[in-house]
């Protein structure tokens, strides 16, 4: 037998050890806030971030009565489960419905998804400055959806001014899915509550926009910038403790 003796402020005598989760204490390295949908890629995105020491602020958005109070509550209870690993997660629960809305009205089809992708950047920068965050974390893994070809993340991030931390980047779906099941994450995200996400969704959004034509575009829709920030003065906030 191999005893251990550890000596820090006290002494520690072990004679097995047992794997954790690793990385950094949480909150070391700082504060982002993760866009938190109900799937199984962005809680996956975040518990990554903080086990890097980030301390992680989720905004999920809904969009009532598109989608039913459950799929916001699938939402919290993915957070209930984040906050096993970091202690506390506090959510903001973001009405999306006046957003999107607009866009779906005055944006061509195509574009539509990119258009509330930059939306949800917009209005998840304006809470991380107000929480005093240095960065954003979305789940975006590259070539998975339309919206996350190089390109459209391209013309996506340029809408804040933060930087945006994309842990699954490089991953593909059965990669993300282990690990999700590993932090008990899969079994809430895959009940069948749709978030704003899946709503007024292109058949055939584009995968290679250009930034002369997205801009052009926003540059046209003068009531946007108010309503991101409605849509962020207006956020449900809670926050959700372990145990």
């Amino acid at each position: 037998m191999t005893v251990h003796i550890e000596i820090r402020n006290h002494a520690y005598v072990y004679s097995e050890g047992f794997k954790g989760v690793g990385g950094l204490p949480y909150g070391t390295s700082g504060k982002g806030v993760l866009l938190l949908s109900g799937g199984i890629d962005s809680p996956v995105a975040g518990f990554l971030m903080a086990r890097r020491g980030l301390d992680v602020v989720a905004v999920h958005f809904h969009s009532p009565p598109h989608t039913s109070e459950r799929a916001k509550e699938k939402t919290a209870d993915i957070a209930r489960r984040l906050a096993f690993y970091t202690g506390s997660v506090k959510l903001y629960a973001v009405r999306f419905s006046d957003v999107q809305l607009y866009l779906y009205k005055n944006v061509p089809t195509d574009k539509l998804t990119i258009h509330l992708k930059r939306a949800m950047l917009r209005i998840s920068e304006i809470i991380a400055l107000r929480e005093h965050a240095q960065c954003l974390i979305t789940g975006d893994s590259v070539g998975q959806v339309a919206s996350q070809t190089a390109q459209g993340i391209l013309e996506s991030e340029s809408a804040a001014a933060l930087p945006v931390l994309r842990p699954l980047c490089g991953m593909d779906k059965q990669e993300i899915t282990n690990i999700a099941k590993d932090i008990g994450t899969f079994p809430i995200s895959i009940l069948p509550f749709d978030d704003c996400c899946t709503l007024f969704v292109a058949k055939n959004p584009e995968s290679r926009p250009k930034a002369s034509v997205i801009e052009a575009i926003e540059s046209r829709l003068p009531e946007l910038s108010d309503l991101c920030e409605n849509a962020a003065d207006t956020a449900e906030i809670n926050e959700y403790l372990f145990p």
